[in-house]
């Protein structure tokens, strides 16, 4: 989490980074009720790796766009 913060700047934390937190913030706060700290903490933190992860692959299809070869 550090080393996320520390050398990310602050506009790709905000504009890329916050919203799949707050997404897993709002989808760990509605659906787990778990009765579990620990049980709901490492959800939230799953759901924002998936969640991220999932930005991420999207980012990089759009960013390569029209591949060679593809029709």
């Amino acid at each position: 989490m550090y080393s996320l913060i520390s050398r990310l700047p602050a506009r790709q934390l905000l504009v890329r980074h916050a919203p799949t937190l707050v997404g897993a913030l709002a989808i760990a706060e509605v659906f787990y009720k778990w009765h579990s700290f620990l049980l709901e903490a490492g959800g939230f933190l799953l759901t924002w790796y998936v969640l991220d992860a999932a930005v991420s692959f999207v980012e990089r299809k759009r960013a390569g766009g029209g591949e060679p070869g593809a029709s």
